[in-house]
């Protein structure tokens, strides 16, 4: 096999990208590398439909498992129903419309001993090389980056009877606020099936697991539903940015390209990545085929991990108010009080595309944290941007 390209890592950014190429480049030899056995491992993936442009959705379609045209948010002084699509894709739709695509292109099990720009090394002693590698393989555990972290638990109930439930519920912060910024998210995947997790925006990644497994069976009493089957769980702990130094994040193997968390391609408030991945697969798969080399490959991805970061800056500034600006009980106040402004203000926001004058708008009127505190905050993140 001599490949064109290496993918490392079948999660979610470099499995857009073998998709992407596979529609617009199919002579293109790719060669996909999974440690696990199954590509995407187990997991849920959302966005909202203002993420990405109208083309994004159309070749993205064929792995959407389900869509909504709107959802609720709730809180102790705030209920409220967004318009505005939502949509997700579970790992074992992306799994079983990719896996076929490339057949022997795709190796699971594949347990990496050495990667170079030029080639990759297998623990079974198998190598192969290419022109050009991408490493996908999910966070690098840098400490270079200050994080906090928008963690969960969450299984997907089998009913007893439908739910009554339309539209996803994506923040239920009416439950008791504890480990940070807590909510019950639900997305409802069919009349009788929901996929309900507890999210805490919390200091550190541990997951307290049988605590939250309880939470959520007392979340579904509490609301009527007779669950009959836990049919899939997951977990996970994704990124939220405070601060930190991007170029010490990149730094070691800088002549290899990277993707997805492994790049710096995410939302830094909320850490989902989808929407960067699809941006990233749209780039690479429109490239002439002189440019699929790795050293030029590695420049093109770091510039647009560095447009992103400062483009991020406003980001920080709030995830620093939320997380270091009052006690993490009283962390819920500050998304009540951003749950108030305008819908669209509310769109731009999560897609990474306010305006200055939303930037202005968000942080108007009373503060729902201490004054000084907040603008310690603020204080904080301009020192990150003088280093």
């Amino acid at each position: 096999m001599n490949p064109d390209l290496i993918l490392v890592g079948g999660g979610l950014a470099n499995s857009l990208i073998a998709w992407r190429l596979r529609a617009r480049r199919p002579s293109l030899r790719l060669l996909l590398l999974e440690r696990g056995e199954r590509l995407g491992g187990n997991h849920t993936w959302c966005f909202h439909g203002a993420d990405l442009r109208r083309e994004q959705h159309a070749w993205l379609a064929p792995l959407v498992a389900q869509q909504w045209p709107g959802h609720e948010i709730i809180f102790p002084r705030r209920r409220r129903r967004l318009p505005g699509s939502y949509h997700c894709l579970l790992s074992d739709r992306l799994h079983e419309a990719l896996a076929p695509l490339l057949g022997e292109q795709l190796i699971t099990g594949a347990e990496v001993s050495e990667l170079r720009p030029d080639g990759v090394k297998l623990a079974d002693g198998r190598s192969f090389g290419a022109p050009a590698v991408i490493d996908g393989r999910g966070d690098p555990g840098s400490r270079a980056l200050d994080v906090r972290f928008q963690k969960f638990f969450g299984q997907e109930l089998r009913l007893a009877a439908p739910a009554g439930l339309a539209e996803p519920i994506l923040m239920d912060a009416t439950v008791p606020q504890r480990d940070g910024f807590r909510f019950i998210y639900t997305l409802p995947l069919a009349p009788d099936r929901l996929l309900v997790e507890d999210t805490r925006y919390s200091d550190g990644p541990a997951l307290a697991v049988a605590e939250m497994r309880e939470a959520i069976a007392d979340y579904a009493a509490a609301r009527g539903w007779q669950v009959s089957a836990v049919e899939r769980e997951e977990q996970g702990a994704l990124p939220v940015v405070l601060g930190g130094d991007l170029a010490a994040y990149l730094a070691e193997q800088p002549e290899l390209p990277r993707a997805g968390v492994r790049a710096g391609l995410f939302h830094y408030t909320t850490g989902y990545s989808l929407p960067e991945a699809v941006r990233l697969a749209d780039e690479l798969a429109a490239l002439p085929e002189s440019a699929l080399r790795s050293a030029p490959l590695a420049d093109r991805i770091r510039a647009r991990s560095f447009t992103l970061w400062r483009r991020g800056g406003y980001f920080r500034m709030l995830n620093r108010m939320l997380f270091l600006a009052g006690p993490p009980e009283e962390r819920y106040r500050v998304l009540q009080h951003f749950y108030r402004l305008p819908a669209p203000l509310i769109e731009r926001f999560y897609a990474g595309r306010p305006s200055w004058s939303d930037r202005v708008r968000i942080l108007s009127g009373r503060p729902p944290v201490p004054v000084a505190r907040a603008l310690g905050s603020v204080v904080g993140l301009r020192q990150e941007r003088a280093h």
